[in-house]
């Protein structure tokens, strides 16, 4: 599979793909974790759930199966994305519902020299790893450093790409660390919530890092216990942990499944107390006895195209494809209007929105215009699609819009991993319909336009993006990195969204909803998120 693909349909739910994209390493995880992106139940309710009767813990129902490792260096999947919150920390951490920086490591805010280019933080006194081992700079230094120039260069761990503006990490002793930056980067305070902090002694190579994958230890509220795609998670609380989040109960199960139905049951069995991605058609029946929220989320339902394959060269067609889309239809029919349609590459809830110069309103007759200006008739091709449900729900949708302007497409529908590893790097493939969600790892412009239009892997692997619009997008959001001005930064931002709402090369047809469903009467400071999983950091157990 690849970085954080998501995705919610009527069954609401959402999976990650890869950053960087390291199908080979994502799927070797997989093989040994023995792990698989099929759907783990077909009954009444998730096979693997768990009586919800205990005072002192916490049940839950997850949209997706475990399907990476835990690593924080590389971890992709949904499951390991949401469990990692609860087992690791960053120096600042971002909360899951309000994605506002808080304190986690960290002492005190980390500190900036006069040019910006050196920046020091304070270990939180008293921290350590849930066996018990005192949390050093060292290790923090070490967490950072393996990121930016791990063992194998030419397979960059995911979060590499987040982080680029560092240029060396090191422990000044044992409580102080100190960053040193190619350039002064105004994001920094909460950039650094993406490396979560892992001991030095079970990382040192890559052996004792493939053990840890399966097998992790952090400093956060709760460690894991055991973990399997058919068993679900175990977790217990860190009695070792001393932070701002303690574990507000004992032990946490969490089941996972893709099926809407399953997840449903077991919360109105009394299973669990909580389930994500709420099958959008069940949820006025919900509402009144569980407290029913929807959230409005990056997670984006996108095309992609090989651009270099004809007629996809030509952005006329590309832009035609999306002109021809209906999307209020789609989002009523596939989504029960439980989205909202792209006017830009943000979500209408960032607070950095901004609406794009090209705007793809329902307008067919100019698709055929565009089709018949780029001089292209009878156009037919195969629409490679991920396996996840909105996907599934969207795209004979899609099919149907292109079939009224003369376009015929055929469905391939496969699983992620293979979509990613073996049909995209092929140079039959033409376009894709998949869905995907970086805003799980933070919601400002930089982090979300790089994750799809910076680098080699989306870009150059996956769209084949010309080099020069490459160029183009990789100058804006590095000058825009650079900008210690506001305005300025917003400017270059709004410049990126133009270029990749023009060239259209992968780009969203819609904005999701996320819907969470809980009982108030067992669950107390639980808060929905609007990313991918279920977060307890702040919840206890009650009733």
């Amino acid at each position: 599979m690849s970085t954080t693909e998501t995705s919610t349909s009527k069954s609401g739910g959402r999976r990650l793909i890869s950053l960087t994209g390291h199908t080979t390493r994502v799927l070797a995880a997989t093989a040994v974790l023995a792990l698989g992106l099929a759907a783990c139940s077909g009954g009444p309710s998730s096979t693997n759930a768990v009586g919800g009767s205990k005072k002192n813990s916490i049940e839950a129902t997850l949209a997706f199966t475990l399907s990476s490792g835990f690593d924080p260096a590389n971890a992709s999947s949904a499951v390991a994305t949401a469990a990692n919150a609860h087992i690791f920390e960053g120096l600042v951490d971002l909360d899951p519902s309000t994605r506002e920086p808080y304190l986690a490591l960290a002492k005190a805010q980390p500190t900036a020299s006069a040019d910006g280019l050196t920046w020091t933080a304070q270990l939180r006194d008293g921290a350590k790893f849930s066996d018990g081992t005192p949390v050093t700079a060292d290790d923090v230094a070490h967490s950072f450093t393996r990121v930016l120039k791990p063992e194998d260069p030419a397979a960059p761990p995911l979060m590499q790409g987040f982080i680029s503006f560092i240029d060396s990490v090191t422990a000044k002793d044992a409580t102080t660390v100190e960053f040193k930056l190619k350039y002064p980067f105004a994001l920094f305070p909460q950039r650094i919530a993406v490396i979560k902090i892992v001991p030095k002694a079970k990382t040192a190579d890559a052996t004792a890092s493939k053990a840890f994958d399966t097998a992790p230890i952090g400093s956060g509220p709760y460690k894991l216990d055991s973990s399997s795609k058919e068993s679900g998670l175990k977790f217990s609380k860190n009695t070792n942990y001393n932070g701002p989040k303690p574990a507000g109960v004992d032990t946490m199960t969490w089941n996972t499944t893709t099926e809407a139905s399953a997840r449903v049951a077991d919360l109105q069995g009394g299973r669990v107390q909580a389930i994500e991605s709420v099958p959008y058609l069940n949820v006025d029946s919900l509402k009144g006895k569980y407290t029913v929220e929807e959230k409005q989320a990056f997670n984006q339902v996108f095309l992609m195209f090989n651009t270099k394959a004809k007629p996809f060269d030509d952005k006329r067609v590309r832009q035609a494809l999306h002109y021809a889309i209906n999307k209020d239809t789609v989002i009523k029919t596939a989504l029960n209007g439980y989205g909202t349609a792209a006017t830009s590459y943000l979500d209408e809830g960032n607070p950095n929105y901004q609406k794009a110069a090209t705007v793809y309103d329902y307008n067919p007759d100019k698709a055929k215009a565009l089709l018949k200006e780029a001089g292209v008739t009878n156009l037919s091709f195969t629409l490679d699609t991920t396996d996840n449900n909105i996907v599934k729900d969207v795209a004979p949708l899609l099919v149907e819009s292109w079939k009224a302007i003369g376009v015929n497409v055929t469905l391939n529908t496969q699983p992620s991993a293979a979509i990613y590893g073996d049909v995209v790097p092929k140079d039959t493939f033409r376009v894709l319909a998949a869905s995907g969600d970086p805003s799980v790892f933070g919601p400002d412009p930089d982090l979300l336009l790089r994750w799809f239009y910076y680098g080699q892997t989306w870009p150059g692997q996956r769209y084949r993006w010309d080099d020069a619009d490459r160029t183009r997008m990789a100058t804006l959001l590095d000058k825009a990195a650079k900008s210690s001005d506001e305005a300025e930064r917003k400017t270059l931002w709004k410049q990126a969204i133009d270029l990749v709402a023009d060239e259209v090369p992968l780009y969203p047809i819609l904005h999701t909803k996320i819907v969470t469903a809980y009982d108030p009467t067992k669950l107390d400071g639980f808060q929905p998120a609007p990313t991918t999983g279920l977060y307890f950091l702040n919840g206890t157990r009650k009733g």
